[in-house]
């Protein structure tokens, strides 16, 4: 009985460890994932095109309501530029999930929340939005959203 024990005991051990690893990588990663979070939303916030197409995969994908896809970050560079040039946006996000489906994709679903400024009026109107982001893990290590997709919250307007 004794031998089979060890074994046991032994494999019981690795899983753990390896467990133990597992979730501190899933920690990790979901810390990079809501800090690029945090970096969109100031970027949007400060109207910052570069240092929104720098947080998006090359081959990335934006998919704002009533539009086609922009994909690419030439395209969604120019996506952002119009939006800026439209609107100053004054916002905040809540993460409300991030999971991790495989070593290099995870999703986030967040909310966001503030005002819109109309840049031609100077009008401002509440904002709200429910995202979808699909991140990668880049080769050199680092997450960069793949998909991006928000619809409004905010009621119809009658």
């Amino acid at each position: 009985m004794k031998k089979l024990t060890r074994p046991i005991v032994a494999a019981a051990g690795a899983i753990a460890l390896s467990t133990s690893i597992a979730t501190a990588d899933v920690d990790t990663d979901r810390a990079s994932i809501e800090n690029i979070l945090s970096s969109y939303e100031t970027a949007l916030n400060t109207a910052n095109t570069d240092s929104v197409v720098l947080l998006y995969a090359d081959d990335g994908v934006f998919m704002p309501q009533n539009s086609t896809p922009f994909v690419g970050a030439e395209a969604i560079r120019a996506a952002y530029d119009g939006v800026f040039q439209t609107i100053k946006l004054d916002i905040s996000f809540t993460v409300d999930e991030v999971l991790q489906l495989a070593p290099q994709w995870a999703l986030a679903r967040t909310r966001s929340e503030g005002v819109v400024t109309i840049n031609a009026t100077g009008d401002k109107a509440p904002e709200a939005n429910q995202e979808l982001f699909v991140f990668q893990k880049q080769e050199d290590g680092d997450w960069r959203i793949a998909r991006y997709i928000f619809s409004t919250t905010n009621p119809a307007r009658r």
